[in-house]
């Protein structure tokens, strides 16, 4: 089953489909592990800054790695955050990045144009969408302004909460995906990412608060599978409201990479990913709540 489908069933069954990002291509493979021994589906995925700032070295080389691990039966591998303008402000050679991936057989990409004006946001994911389209690879793109990578943040969580800083406009969202024709959209309704930055990536993240009243107005006019990006540190049932009211994927960077990089500093390298393994086990089963749900979520309804 194609990955557009996956999510597409999600959103049917009111379950939402992890994402897991991998700044260090050894967490692959206990990622992948995880997700197949809890009989479940789910996405390894990277991001621009995880080869840029961190050791995931390259689109290619986490492809070969994922190919060399994954059960496809279980795992799908999708290309996160592509930017056209990135966390730095540079401009980024966003097709030629995505054109690689398509290349070499992600499942899935995602183009983020958020820090664009509205209409270049929709011309740069358009011309993302015919590209990925061409190949039958649905195409993720970002509406509003997932927070939280910029190397020194503009104001607080309260103030981007209390201002609605970022926050995604819900009848640009219906115009958006309309002009676009991109499979799947994220969204800014209180989700924050995790910091990436040298200065503040090993601080602890906010526990983010979701304005899920704002998240059914987008769902109500988009029709399509929607996206949180900074899944860590949301309480499970904040969460679950928010898979209720249209969240189909969910993406989980900050949560496994602290336990790959403590067990890394004091134990080495197989028990980095033991506890990889055993940290992604636990966040299928206990916070998303869908292990054993394989075979519902890869079967089309009669």
């Amino acid at each position: 089953m194609l990955s557009h489908t996956i999510l597409k069933r999600a959103l049917e069954l009111e379950r939402a489909i992890p994402a897991f990002n991998v700044p260090y291509l050894p967490m692959i493979e206990p990622v992948a592990e995880a997700i197949k021994r809890e009989d479940t589906v789910a996405f390894v995925e990277v991001a621009r800054p995880e080869w840029e700032k961190f050791e995931s070295k390259s689109i290619e080389a986490v492809h070969e790695e994922f190919s060399r691990v994954a059960d496809t039966e279980f795992v799908r591998l999708h290309l996160d955050h592509i930017p056209v303008i990135d966390e730095d402000n540079r401009r980024v050679d966003y097709l030629s990045l995505i054109k690689r991936a398509v290349d070499c057989g992600y499942h899935s990409v995602m183009v983020d144009g958020s820090r664009l004006p509205f209409d270049e946001n929709v011309q740069a994911t358009a011309e993302v969408v015919v590209l990925a389209h061409a190949r039958g690879i649905p195409v993720e793109a970002e509406l509003g302004a997932v927070l939280g990578h910029e190397a020194t943040p503009q104001m607080s969580y309260e103030e981007i909460l209390a201002t609605r800083t970022g926050f995604t406009d819900p009848d640009e969202a219906e115009r958006f995906v309309r002009e676009t024709g991109c499979d799947w959209l994220s969204i800014a309704f209180g989700n924050i990412h995790g910091a990436i930055s040298e200065a503040l990536r090993h601080k602890q993240k906010v526990a983010a608060t979701l304005d899920v009243n704002h998240l059914r107005q987008i769902r109500d006019r988009v029709g399509i599978p929607l996206v949180l990006h900074g899944g860590t540190g949301i309480a499970t049932e904040t969460l679950l409201d928010a898979v209720r009211n249209g969240i189909a994927k969910v993406n989980v960077g900050m949560d496994i990479r602290r336990v790959y990089e403590d067990h890394l500093e004091s134990a080495g390298v197989e028990a980095a990913q033991q506890g990889v393994l055993e940290r992604t086990r636990e966040l299928l089963r206990e916070h998303f709540r869908i292990s054993g749900m394989s075979r519902d979520l890869l079967t089309d309804p009669a």
